[in-house]
């Protein structure tokens, strides 16, 4: 179709926004790279990716999160994060 881009929105200067590209921010986890939207907190990865915070352990930037600050705690570009899944079994 003339005049559109992919998913269907017009092209043209007038329809780009710097806000809809600065939306988003880059960070790792577990070595593999995410965008999530920004703001965002170690709380709203996890419910993105589905965890239970009470199941995990959380490591940014070489550093433990308290399992208290998660919440609190904000992402950032280039934030690299580790989580570890706890799985119960007997």
């Amino acid at each position: 179709m003339a005049g559109s881009s992919a998913g269907g929105l017009p092209a043209g200067p007038g329809f780009a926004t710097f806000s809809a590209m600065a939306a988003t921010i880059a960070i790792e986890v577990n070595g593999e790279r995410r965008e999530v939207p920004a703001p965002a907190t170690v709380a709203d990865l996890l419910a993105r990716i589905g965890l239970d915070p009470r199941k995990v352990a959380v490591e940014r930037n070489l550093e433990i999160v308290p399992r208290s600050t998660y919440a609190t705690t904000a992402l950032a570009a280039g934030d690299r994060l580790e989580i570890v899944h706890f799985i119960g079994g007997g």
